[in-house]
């Protein structure tokens, strides 16, 4: 499985605001585990993304202030492709994951579908879309998935398969 499932997809709406912050920040959280974590690639995409879209300038800024570069991200739509490559998704919204289970029915039995907050107790598991938003919503955006890495990490290290 861990061979042809070995990809971590991070899921919002237009794939410019929120799944490209988590992607960079769980990458980075990931790339200081030990293998296989420190093996798992991670992407984003949007449910209603185009392509080639870069991402808001607050996200960019927003990570700027914790030295992770946004400023080359390029959108994608979710496609069936990209799950055939995925061990886990995580959306930031039910209605993300809700998307994935109306237009790829198939994935709800392969792919492994979480909110990235899910695993957190006493928590709002919703990330809420921070776009057209100042700069400080954008930040308690970011704030808000840092705290749930930790959670994020814990699951995958319990899930995810060290062997092949």
């Amino acid at each position: 499985m861990k061979g042809s499932r070995d990809h971590i997809i991070l899921l919002c709406t237009g794939n410019i605001c929120r799944s490209p912050m988590a992607e960079k920040l769980l990458q980075h959280a990931l790339s200081a585990q030990a293998a296989p974590l420190n093996d798992i690639k991670v992407l984003s995409a949007g449910v209603a993304a185009g392509y080639g879209n870069p991402a808001s300038d607050n996200s960019v800024k927003a990570l700027q202030r914790v030295d992770l570069d946004l400023s080359k991200h390029q959108s994608q739509p979710l496609t069936d492709e990209l799950l055939q490559r995925a061990y886990a998704v995580f959306g930031m919204t039910h209605s993300h994951l809700d998307m994935v289970h109306a237009f790829y029915p198939e994935a709800s039995v392969d792919v492994r579908l979480h909110l990235f907050r899910e695993f957190m107790d006493d928590a709002d598991h919703e990330i809420p879309d921070p776009y057209g938003a100042p700069l400080d919503a954008y930040q308690a955006c970011m704030d808000s998935m840092v705290e749930a890495i930790p959670s994020v990490l814990a699951f995958l290290k319990k899930e995810y398969p060290t062997s092949p």
